[in-house]
C-alpha cells in the first residue's frame, strides 16, 4: 500500500481526511443530546417516566426527519454534485446543532432535532459518492472504513467534552460550541476539495489509478441514468435497504442509550460515563478501519469483490453475537460489559464500512448517492420502529416495574441476532456474478 502511494500519489487520502472530519462533526452533533439528557430533564422538570417518553419522542422525531431527509438527500447530491451538495448539508446541520442551545422546552428542542435530522441526512450519501469518485473499487471499503470511523471519534469526543462544558457553562453552550465546528470544516472543504477531473493538485498518475477499474458507466447491466422508480425495482437496492433496516437501529441504540444504560446499571452519570463510553467508541473506530482493511486483503489475494465482501460481513455479523452476554459479564465486572459492547460496536462499524461499499460494487458511480439515500432511509425507519415497538413500550414498562435492567437484557438479544438475519437476506438477494 505504501509503495503504491509513493508511486502514484496520495491526494485521494487528503479527500478521505475531509470526509473523516465531516463525519466526526456529524456524529458529534447528534451524540451531544444523549449526554445532556439529565441536564435537560432537570431544566424542563421532567419526571422519570416523562424523561423516557419525551426523550424517546425527540429521538423518534430526529430519526423520522433523518430517514425522509435521506430519501431526498441522495438524489439531491447526485444532481447537484458532491462539492456544493456536501457544503450545503454541513452548513445547515451546523446551524441546526447550534439552535438546540436556544430551546426553551420540549417542543422547541424537538423542532431543532427535526431540523438537524433533515440536514444531517446529506453526510453519508455525499461521502459515499465522493469515495466512489476518488477511489478504485479495491480501496473503497478501506476509505469508507476510515471516514466512517469519524462517527466513533465524534462519539468519543462527546463524552470527553460535553459533560465538562455543561457543568462549567451550562448545557446550552455544549450545543452551541460543538455545533460551530462544522463552519470550520466548510473553510477546509472549499480550499481542498474538487472532483478529480477538476482538481489541479491531483497528478495524472493518481487520476489514472483512481479510474483504473473497468468502465463504470454501466455495472452489472445497470445504466448510470437510473430513476428512483427504476432503483426501487432492483433486488440490489432492496438488499442494501434491508441490511440497513435491520442493523442501523442497533447503532442508534448504542448512540442514544449507552449513557442511560451505564446510569441505570452502574449509577454513572455526567463525567462518570465519559471513560466507558469513550472506550466503546475507541473499539468501534478500530473496527471501522479493520472492516475496510480485511476485504482489501482478500481482494489482493485474488478473491473476487463479491466473495471478499460477503465473507467479511459474515465475520463481522458473528462478532456482534457475544453482546447477548453483556449483562451477565457486567455482573462480574462493569468493564467486561463495556468490552463486549465495544466488540459489538466495532463489528457494527466494520459491517457498516462494507454495506456502504456494496453499493458502489453493484451500481454505477452516478447512482450511488441515490441508493445510499434510499437504503439509509430504511435504516432510519428501522430505528423508528425499534424505538416505537421496543424501546418506548419495553423501557417504559420495565421502568414502571423498577426493573429497567430487564429491558436492556432483551435489547442486547435483539442486537446479537440482527446482523446474521441481515446477512442472510442480503446475500440471498445479491447473487454472485458469473
Amino acid at each position: 500500500m505504501n509503495n503504491i502511494n509513493k508511486v502514484i500519489g496520495t491526494y485521494r487520502w487528503t479527500i478521505c481526511s475531509l470526509l473523516f472530519f465531516a463525519t466526526t462533526v456529524n456524529y458529534l452533533d447528534r451524540a451531544v443530546i444523549a449526554l445532556l439528557k439529565p441536564y435537560i430533564a432537570t431544566a424542563f422538570q421532567w419526571t422519570a417516566v416523562e424523561e423516557i417518553q419525551n426523550y424517546t419522542n425527540i429521538e423518534i422525531a430526529f430519526k423520522l426527519s433523518y430517514s425522509f431527509g435521506m430519501f431526498f438527500a441522495g438524489r439531491f447530491i447526485d444532481k447537484v454534485g458532491t462539492k456544493m451538495g456536501y457544503a450545503l448539508a454541513t452548513c445547515l446541520w451546523s446551524v441546526a446543532a447550534v439552535a438546540h442551545g436556544f430551546a426553551t422546552g420540549t417542543a422547541s428542542l424537538a423542532l431543532a432535532r427535526v431540523f438537524l435530522g433533515v440536514t444531517e441526512a446529506g453526510n453519508f450519501p455525499a461521502a459515499i459518492k465522493v469515495t466512489a469518485e476518488w477511489f478504485p473499487k479495491k480501496e473503497r471499503a478501506l476509505a469508507t472504513g476510515i471516514f466512517n470511523s469519524g462517527s466513533n471519534i465524534g462519539a468519543i469526543i462527546a463524552p470527553l467534552s460535553v459533560p465538562f462544558i455543561a457543568e462549567a457553562w451550562g448545557w446550552q453552550w455544549a450545543f452551541v460550541l460543538t455545533g460551530a465546528i462544522g463552519f470550520f470544516w466548510l473553510i477546509l472543504w472549499f480550499i481542498y476539495y474538487e472532483v478529480p477531473a477538476k482538481q489541479q493538485r491531483l497528478s495524472q498518475t493518481e487520476f489514472d489509478y483512481i479510474h483504473s477499474d473497468p468502465d463504470e458507466q454501466k455495472i452489472n447491466g445497470l445504466s448510470a441514468s437510473l430513476s428512483w422508480s427504476s432503483l426501487l425495482k432492483l433486488k440490489q437496492t432492496w438488499a442494501f435497504s434491508l441490511g440497513k433496516f435491520l442493523t442501523d437501529p442497533i447503532w442508534w441504540f448504542y448512540l442514544f442509550w449507552l449513557p442511560d444504560f451505564l446510569n441505570h446499571q452502574y449509577h454513572l452519570s455526567g463525567k462518570g460515563v465519559a471513560l466507558p463510553t469513550a472506550l466503546v467508541y475507541i473499539f468501534a473506530s478500530v473496527g471501522s478501519i479493520f472492516g475496510g482493511w480485511l476485504p482489501m486483503q482478500f481482494i489482493n489475494n485474488n478473491w473476487s469483490v463479491f466473495s471478499a465482501r460477503r465473507t467479511s460481513m459474515l465475520i463481522y455479523a458473528l462478532c456482534v453475537t457475544p453482546i447477548v452476554f453483556a449483562q451477565i459479564l457486567g455482573d462480574i465486572n462493569m468493564w467486561l460489559a463495556v468490552m463486549v459492547i465495544g466488540l459489538a460496536a466495532a463489528a457494527h462499524q466494520a459491517w457498516s464500512a462494507n454495506i456502504y461499499t456494496s453499493v458502489s460494487d453493484v451500481f454505477p458511480k452516478q447512482a450511488t448517492a441515490s441508493v445510499v439515500g434510499i437504503g439509509s432511509m430504511f435504516g432510519g425507519l428501522g430505528s423508528i420502529a425499534l424505538s416505537l415497538l421496543v424501546q418506548k413500550q419495553l423501557f417504559v414498562h420495565y421502568e414502571k416495574l423498577g426493573d429497567i435492567q430487564a429491558a436492556y437484557h432483551i435489547m442486547f438479544f435483539i442486537c446479537g441476532g440482527s446482523y446474521l438475519l441481515a446477512w442472510c437476506l442480503m446475500w440471498f438477494l445479491i447473487k454472485s456474478p458469473r
